[in-house]
């Protein structure tokens, strides 16, 4: 169609250029000559322009959807794909953690006399099975956190702002001591009412000690049983 248009219009062109000259006109003839070529020319405008194919934005639309439909299915089946293998992932490793539950529901037992052994004074796991390590370890632990600014150890130390601990492994395990340490409220010692109420005793310790530290001295306290040296008893606050 387009073709067929442009050939017409190049033929028309071709014939006016090659058309013999008009004799001069003048007047009223010279009006009227210039109003019926003004009519001819816009009605073959006109004309030309309502055979002319015209821009039909559906159509067009229908065209880009008929190109990118193709495209678009692969991409869903692509998508498709690709979340069957996550969900096939994420059931693999939900049944590898049911799994290490089970294993681990198995050791439950082991673990629980583990953890009372440790309430009762005996090293937990990860700890310095040897005595003399551990006191090793547990003192300069005492040093590096200056607790003989308060208590009183072995004759040293002290300024009777917190309990003699010579004889604290008579009182307390070792997790009773940690929770003290971590949480000096939980416990008071008898005799020690006013510095329990100024909270004499910092709560620092359960962020500047690493767990592991904290365990080793509260292991290593329970397991000082000093009978001569008169510890007061201690009060459970919490």
């Amino acid at each position: 169609m387009m073709f067929v248009a442009y050939a017409v219009f190049g033929t028309l062109v071709f014939l006016l250029l090659d058309a013999p000259s008009m004799p001069p006109v003048s007047g009223s003839k010279a009006v009227i000559g210039l109003l019926v070529f003004y009519l001819v020319l816009s009605a073959a405008y006109i004309t030309a322009a309502s055979l002319w194919p015209q821009y039909d934005p559906e159509d067009e639309r229908g065209k880009i959807n008929r190109i990118l439909e193709p495209k678009r299915k692969l991409a869903e089946i692509g998508k498709t794909e690709e979340l069957l293998a996550r969900v096939k992932l994420l059931e693999e490793q939900a049944k590898s953690i049911t799994d290490r539950l089970k294993n681990l529901s198995k050791d439950l037992p082991e673990a629980d006399g583990g953890a009372a052994a440790g309430a009762a004074g005996t090293p937990a796991a990860g700890l310095p099975v040897d005595a003399k390590d551990l006191e090793t370890r547990a003192f300069a632990i005492w040093q590096d956190q200056e607790c003989y600014n308060c208590h009183k150890l072995k004759g040293e130390g002290g300024k009777k702002r917190g309990p003699e601990l010579d004889n604290i492994g008579s009182y307390m395990a070792a997790l009773d001591i940690k929770t003290k340490i971590l949480d000096p409220q939980s416990f008071m010692a008898e005799g020690f009412e006013k510095e329990y109420e100024k909270k004499k005793m910092p709560a620092k310790y359960k962020e500047v000690m690493d767990d592991k530290d904290v365990e080793v001295l509260a292991a290593w306290l329970s397991g000082l049983k000093n009978a001569s040296v008169q510890t007061p008893k201690p009060i459970k606050k919490k």
